[in-house]
């Protein structure tokens, strides 16, 4: 016979459904003569070794578990096939997915953690859930990811039913702890509206609120007593807050013969059994844990053949709402759905289509062409925009269920939305870049976008020109190329001497992509051409002020990120107070030397082998003495002593901008490397 192992995090002693279910099943194995191991999760090295000595494991619950992240990321690496039983939503931090029934709940799942359970669904022999509403629940987030599912009601010993045809009328159980999440608030006010009922309570009071006289507390009871209990109990109250993956209890109560007082938030009760057809609600409990074995040997017997699924054929995608460096978010998604179609035809703007084509892996066609062309295509699908300001009102367009729920890029957003639609998508965000960049040597030379599709969101047009002329100094060996579109400010007439090394590109996007591709860095807005460098990997400095960059900051390899908003204006943009805003703080309090100071940083982790010299930060300043030199940056303060008047003299020199290059001197080295550290030096390349 064949190994089984099953993962658990915490002890089958504790009387809840979980745990209950998982010791049935583990019997019933035990019956059919399968060599059955459990592991609580308690030593990695261990479980490591369980794992490794399967022939199939039996995944359960391991939020508890402290090497949760490490478990999954070695299960799913591992030739060894697994089952995953799910009893909660564990992807999510919290584990109950309140973020779908409580709109004011947001960022609640961990990225790692939500990204890593899509691959844990998706490598999975079998995925259980506990009702189809729980397997609905998921579907949403991850698509075909649980796809390959089996959907178990709970495992009730009916035999143990104790259903009594006198029923007690004045009393209502509550079983287990009273909280929030269990529907305890709903429980207390059922008993304030009914003080002729008594409402008892086998646990603990676990909310701040005051209990009506006809609550009572008693200490929990094991299951059979609760099946003695709801066996004469006539009413009983199952109205949870968050989404019950199944509820044993409400099924052994609706099994009992109880009235139930309920909602729609639990599990057991979205089978087609509730609540006409008790009779088959029986066999299908009673069936389940066979059900369970059956599918786990179908999975022993099982060959190891390709088990990739069927590509989805002739595949259209739209991208038909949204700015520029919206569409540039979605090509590493349209990339992977590329990945698992026969063909795909990604549909872009007339005005687009020779950029795209030049530049896209994927063939680009015309968007107002193909719609009379949708016959032709086995899928179609809409990305129109993250987030959906739109809804979801375009034809074919896909829900993006991650939106406020997960803390990331809108690529990623986009990558997890075209995961849910094949199995075999790795929603994992992948290199740079996506357009091959080729930088000229023979002309060097850096981009600046001053303008914006949305005026409103753009630095001052003098700032960029005095930084342009200030790079002029600092870089006099590069050209400049400034991107001009027909609605973006005239920043010539800010320029105070002649600028003969400025070239203005104001053609279409193939003069702006050319141009992009043999930058050495790029300064600009929050606006599409920032994107179009991210497209190119170009080291970036992206300015944004009302709108942060948070979901769709620059997303090049190397770049920096200025918020001018962050502990200047504590107002909330949107579009309207953006136009009624007159004094753009947000914008108006960047200086030239912050975006110095994010250019350094952003050229030394980009360069690092090219020849550099020292520069200072920008924003420093300094405060010399006989004995130190006081450095200041921001809130920080950093105290230099002197050592001799030899280290004096050097660092004056370093500090004051009269030496780039580093004295030989052991004692000046190390404050060389405390000033790099802390950001007040910075090692650029020259470029020459």
């Amino acid at each position: 016979m064949k190994n089984i192992l099953f993962l658990h995090d915490t002890t089958l002693a504790t009387p809840r459904g979980a745990e209950l279910t998982i010791r049935e099943l583990m019997q019933l194995g035990e019956q059919k003569g399968h060599p059955v191991i459990l592991d609580y999760l308690n030593d990695f090295e261990k479980t490591k070794k369980h794992i490794s000595n399967a022939n199939l494991v039996i995944l359960n619950s391991t939020s508890r578990c402290n090497y949760e992240l490490e478990l999954v990321d070695f299960l799913i690496n591992q030739s060894v096939p697994y089952v995953k039983v799910e009893y909660d939503y564990n992807f999510c931090i919290r584990r109950n997915i309140l973020c779908t029934v409580d709109p004011k709940v947001r960022s609640c799942c961990h990225p790692d953690k939500f990204h890593l359970f899509r691959r844990l669904f998706s490598g999975a022999a079998l995925n259980i859930f506990q009702s189809p509403k729980h397997f609905e629940a998921h579907r949403d987030f991850y698509g075909e990811a649980v796809a390959k599912k089996l959907i178990m009601p709970p495992t009730v010993d009916v035999s143990k039913l104790k259903p009594s045809e006198e029923k007690i009328e004045n009393v209502i159980p509550f079983f287990g702890d009273l909280n929030f999440l269990k529907g305890g608030h709903e429980y207390v006010t059922f008993a304030e509206e009914h003080p002729a009922i008594q409402c008892k309570v086998y646990g603990r009071n676990r909310l701040r609120r005051e209990m009506p006289k006809n609550i009572s507390f008693h200490d929990p009871v094991s299951n059979a007593e609760v099946l003695e209990i709801l066996g004469k109990t006539k009413r009983f109250i199952c109205k949870p807050v968050w989404p019950e993956p199944s509820g044993r209890l409400a099924a052994e109560a609706f099994l009992s013969g109880c009235e139930m007082i309920t909602n729609d938030r639990v599990g057991t009760f979205s089978f087609d059994f509730y609540p006409e057809n008790k009779k088959q609600a029986y066999t299908e409990m009673q069936q389940a844990p066979e059900a369970f074995w059956k599918a786990v040997e179908s999975i022993l017997s099982t060959s190891e053949a390709d088990k990739k699924a069927k590509k989805l054929g002739k595949v259209l995608v739209y991208k038909s709402y949204g700015g520029l460096g919206d569409i540039f978010f979605a090509i590493p998604a349209i990339y992977k759905l590329a990945e698992v179609s026969e063909s795909l035809h990604f549909a872009v703007a007339p005005r687009l289509v020779d950029f795209f084509t030049k530049h896209l892996t994927v063939k680009v066609v015309n968007e107002k062409e193909v719609r009379e062309q949708e016959e032709n295509y086995d899928h179609i699908y809409e990305l129109g925009n993250y987030p959906a300001f739109r809804g979801y009102d375009l034809p074919h367009a896909l829900k993006y269920p991650t939106h406020k729920k997960v803390k990331q890029h809108a690529i990623q957003h986009y990558i997890d939305t075209i995961a849910k639609l094949h199995v075999d998508i790795d929603n994992r965000l992948e290199g740079y870049p996506y357009f091959k960049a080729e930088k000229d040597s023979k002309n060097p030379y850096f981009v600046v976008h001053h303008g914006a599709g949305f005026l409103l969101k753009i630095w001052p047009t003098k700032k960029y020109a005095q930084l342009i002329e200030r790079l002029a100094d600092i870089y006099p060996n590069l050209d400049c190329k400034i991107i001009m579109g027909p609605d973006d400010p005239d920043i010539a007439q800010y320029f105070t001497k002649e600028m003969p090394h400025v070239e203005f590109i104001t053609g279409g996007m193939l003069d702006v992509g050319e141009a992009m591709a043999g930058a050495l860095f790029h300064i600009g807005n929050d606006a599409g051409i920032t994107h179009v460098a991210g497209s190119f990997n170009v080291p970036s400095v992206g300015i944004y002020g009302p709108t942060g960059p948070g979901s769709w900051g620059s997303f090049a390899q190397h770049n920096d990120l200025i918020w001018g908003k962050q502990g200047v204006c504590a107002i909330r943009c949107n579009y309207d107070v953006i136009l009624s805003c007159e004094h753009k703080i947000c914008l108006n309090s960047v200086t030239v030397d912050r975006v110095l100071e994010a250019l350094y940083k952003v050229i030394q982790k980009a360069y690092p082998e090219q020849p550099a010299v020292l520069k200072v930060n920008p924003q420093a300043a300094f405060e010399f003495t006989e004995k130190d030199c006081l450095v200041k940056l921001g809130e920080n303060e950093l105290l230099l002593e002197y050592h001799s008047p030899d280290m004096r003299k050097n660092v004056e020199a370093l500090l004051m901008r009269k030496e780039e290059t580093i004295s030989s001197e052991a004692d000046v080295k190390m404050v060389v490397d405390v000033l790099k550290q802390q950001h007040i030096l910075f090692e650029v390349a020259t470029f020459q």
